[in-house]
């Protein structure tokens, strides 16, 4: 290996940066001198090449939304091939020496074979169970063709587990699963958090605005598929509305998915649009005003064999904007959130929105779940401790000696440097000072307003 390290990701289901995990994973390695490239589908807008701080992005036309066996299978192929393809073209431009591959799907363990006999590396980045999605979509397989597809999912997963000369699981929960069911050595695996960087992602005065008219918004914010239970936000935010009468509140669902257009169509039919609305894709823009606006954040996500065990980035991000959180009880959510979350047990929609009124109308309560859970935020759950082991992986891969995630330390936001008070950050948003333990427990409880910021508030 001559000159810095090069890696490629490849990721499948998200476009890059706009997957916050695997951007992160970017920007950490290249401050340790790695030089990175990532092929990934294009989003709105987006080019077929671009450099954005220093990752060298190679993108793809997305195949049209997936329907049905063949149509997935279509979209796999589809997406490996044109994958595939770019690889050349990334080796052409500099060889890589190692291939990390994100998951959904676990379908590119083929195309790092083919690598590897050529001397590349591969990374297997554990970001989801496709045999527990399968399982919490369809239930337990009773005919043939399910239970054939079911079997060509584990099938999938232990090929790539086996090729993996490195596993990153994004909890102990998967790390184990690779153990167990991938049969992977534990010196191979390591555990790489999905944790927030709360040196950017930080609370801002509130937008009154984005209220709508409303004394509390309460917000979900993430992906809208079949397992996520943002159809039962609709029922609780009906319950909210109509059963409680608390027409001060509104609701913003903040995100994209399969199930985004059907929603807004029920949201429509249930008489919701007065008190709910769907600003779609948003940036960290919306996402820092709607979640420091916000008084509550929601964890809807229903008691399945995948949601148990997955870290919900969500909540994780919820408490980064000292926001209360009220989430169903689930493994993994109960380890990333600690005591800072209001838990109902799954299934009990009613006891969720009810859950959500209590602590709507418990300031004392918001303050202290709020500014606990920044505070893990900080000290238990940040990106800093997670890029360091990330950047060790490669490290140790390699038996290369980089200069760490954090060459220059960890980056002090400009506030830390020189106080929060009434510093603006890029977009024109007044800083919570979080030096002071009592302004922030007054923020989270009060959600305070100071002035409305510059710019459009809308998702766009």
């Amino acid at each position: 290996m001559t000159g810095r390290p090069h890696v490629l990701i490849i990721v499948q289901n998200l476009p890059v940066p706009l997957d916050r995990r695997v951007w992160l994973e970017c920007q950490a390695l290249t401050a340790a001198g790695y030089e990175v490239s990532v092929i990934c589908p294009k989003g709105p807008g987006d080019p077929a090449r671009a450099e954005l701080d220093g990752v060298h992005l190679y993108k793809y036309k997305p195949p049209p939304q997936a329907e049905g066996l063949l149509s997935y299978a279509w979209e796999f192929l589809y997406c490996w091939l044109r994958t595939a393809w770019l690889s050349l073209t990334v080796s052409r431009r500099r060889r890589f020496d190692v291939i990390q591959a994100c998951n959904p799907p676990d379908t590119y363990w083929l195309l790092a074979l083919l690598w590897k006999a050529r001397g590349v590396r591969f990374v297997f980045d554990h970001h989801d169970l496709n045999p527990e999605v399968f399982l919490s979509r369809f239930g337990a397989p009773t005919g043939l063709g399910s239970k054939i597809q079911l079997a060509i999912l584990k099938w999938l997963e232990r090929r790539t587990f086996r090729t993996a000369d490195r596993v990153i699981s994004t909890n102990t929960s998967y790390q184990r699963i690779a153990w167990e069911r991938g049969g992977v050595d534990p010196e191979r695996t390591a555990v790489v958090r999905s944790g927030p960087d709360t040196a950017v992602m930080r609370p801002v005065d509130a937008v009154d605005s984005l209220r709508r008219g409303g004394k509390h918004l309460v917000a979900y914010l993430g992906i809208m598929g079949p397992q996520d239970g943002v159809d039962g936000v609709l029922d609780m935010a009906e319950h909210v509305v109509r059963t409680r009468g608390r027409e001060d509140v509104r609701f913003a669902l903040l995100g994209f998915g399969d199930c985004l257009d059907d929603l807004r169509k029920r949201c429509t039919d249930l008489g919701l649009d007065d008190y709910v609305e769907f600003p779609g894709r948003v940036g960290p823009e919306q996402i820092t005003r709607y979640l420091s606006t916000a008084s509550v954040g929601l964890s809807p996500d229903p008691l399945s064999p995948l949601n148990d065990i997955s870290t919900m980035n969500k909540t994780m991000e919820y408490m980064a904007f000292a926001l209360p959180v009220v989430a169903y009880r689930l493994t993994e959510t109960v380890i990333s959130a600690g005591d800072c979350a209001v838990y109902v047990e799954p299934g009990d929609t009613i006891g969720f929105a009810d859950a959500v009124v209590a602590l709507l109308d418990d300031e004392e309560r918001r303050s202290e779940l709020g500014a606990a859970g920044r505070r893990r935020a900080e000290t238990e759950l940040d990106w800093r401790a997670q890029a360091r082991t990330y950047v060790g992986v490669y490290d140790g891969l390699l038996v290369n000696r980089s200069a760490g995630p954090f060459p220059d330390a960890w980056p002090e936001t400009e506030q830390r440097a020189k106080g929060d008070t009434g510093l603006l950050d890029r977009w024109g948003n007044t800083m919570v000072d979080l030096r002071d333990d009592e302004a922030l427990r007054d923020f989270a409880g009060t959600r305070r307003v100071s002035r409305e910021p510059a710019g459009d508030l809308s998702a766009g």
